[in-house]
This record gives structure tokens, sequence and C-alpha cells, in this order.
């Protein structure tokens, strides 16, 4: 996990473990309880949100959640530093613990529609092509870094690797920031928890500030 004040007066704290290992849950609440948040702002759609909320923060018993081979390799992969849990048990956990000190969590990323346009924006058909044969390729054979961070970044940096990819991803960080810049006036601590391998990109968005009316396209 990794965490950042963001400049220039740090009323953001950005934090950003790595996505499914169980092991940054304790680390990524204790960071929060330490700054104070206000307001919690979460990388994931509010469909995603609402799907957490309804079938694993306040349901009695956990659903089974399928896997693709892409998603069980990577799993497997990163098993090695540790138990692995399918959602992400930091939002999880995150939701829990917003909900438990009445802390408002809001979701920051494209709704499902929105993504959907996106995905078409900047995905033409030899990208999806060529992002289908990097899965493949790394499910096959998945880093073997020495740390989590390690494994997370070269990961993304794999199967996101081409141009329309990370236009994409970009699109999307973007779009997080100024859902950020929406939400914060009147909050005076605001906490933004993403997956590591977005840490880069967010911060600097964050810092910079996006303008509303900044065409993604």
């Amino acid at each position: 996990m990794i965490t950042a004040r963001i400049p220039p007066n740090g009323a953001v704290f950005l934090v950003a473990p790595v996505r499914g290992l169980s092991a940054e849950v304790g680390p990524a609440i204790e960071a929060l309880a330490r700054y104070g948040p206000d307001l919690i702002g979460l990388g994931l759609s509010a469909e995603e949100m609402r799907g957490l909320v309804d079938y694993f923060v306040i349901a009695e018993a956990e659903p089974v959640v399928p896997l693709s081979p892409t998603e069980t390799s990577e799993v497997r992969g990163l098993s090695r530093f540790g138990e692995v849990r399918v959602p992400n048990p930091t939002f999880i956990e995150i939701l829990r613990w917003g909900q438990s000190r009445s802390i408002p969590v809001a979701p920051l990323d494209p709704s499902d529609e929105e993504s959907a346009h996106l995905f078409a924006e900047h995905i033409g058909y030899v990208e999806l092509v060529r992002r289908t044969v990097r899965e493949r390729r790394i499910s096959r054979h998945p880093p073997t870094p020495s740390t989590p961070d390690e494994f997370a970044l070269a990961w993304d940096q794999e199967v996101a690797a081409g141009r329309g990819s990370r236009g994409l991803a970009g699109a999307r960080d973007r779009y997080l920031a100024r859902e950020v810049a929406r939400l914060r006036p009147g909050r005076a601590r605001t906490a933004v928890v993403v997956d590591r391998e977005r840490f880069d990109e967010v911060r600097q968005y964050l810092a910079d500030g996006v303008p509303p009316s900044m065409s993604d396209t």
C-alpha cells in the first residue's frame, strides 16, 4: 500500500492498496483512522459500490464470485504474498468502517453506461485483439516480482500497455479527479482510495486539477 497527501494543503489523502490482498485491509483502515476523513471516495462505479454493499457489506452470506481465466491467474500470482479475496476486501471493509462511523462513502468512477462509452471511444478492434493477447500471455506467465506493489504494477503494465488502454485509464482517472473536486466543497478532509496501479496518475490529476469541461474523447 502507498499513501500521499495531495498538495497544496494536504486536504485530500490518497490511499492505494493492492487490489485483493487481505493484508492491505488493516493498514488502509489504520491510515484512514489516523487521517480522520469527513468523506471517503472509492475508485469504483456507483453500480459496483451498490453491489458490494448489497451482497457483501449488509448481506448475511456472501455469494460465490465467478472469475475469468485472467482474474484467476492474477489471484494465483498475487497469492504468493498472502491471502487473496475477491471482490477487493479493502473496499468492502472501508464501506463497513465508514458506515459504522457515519462517514459518507462515495463512488468516484464512471457509471457502467459511461464506462461503456469511454471503452468504445478508446478501445478499437485492433487494441481489443492486442489486449486479449496480452491477457492470455500474462495468464500463462504471471509476473514474479518480490513485492505485492511490484506485482500490481507489473500486471497492469502488461495488460494495459496499449495506447488505447492507457487512454481509457487516463479518461477514468480524470473523471475521478473531477468527482473529487465536485464532492469536496464543504469537506475539510477527503480521503480517496484507489487500486495501487492507479496511484501515480490519480495523484497527478488531483494535484494539478482537471477542468470540469475537459473532454476525454
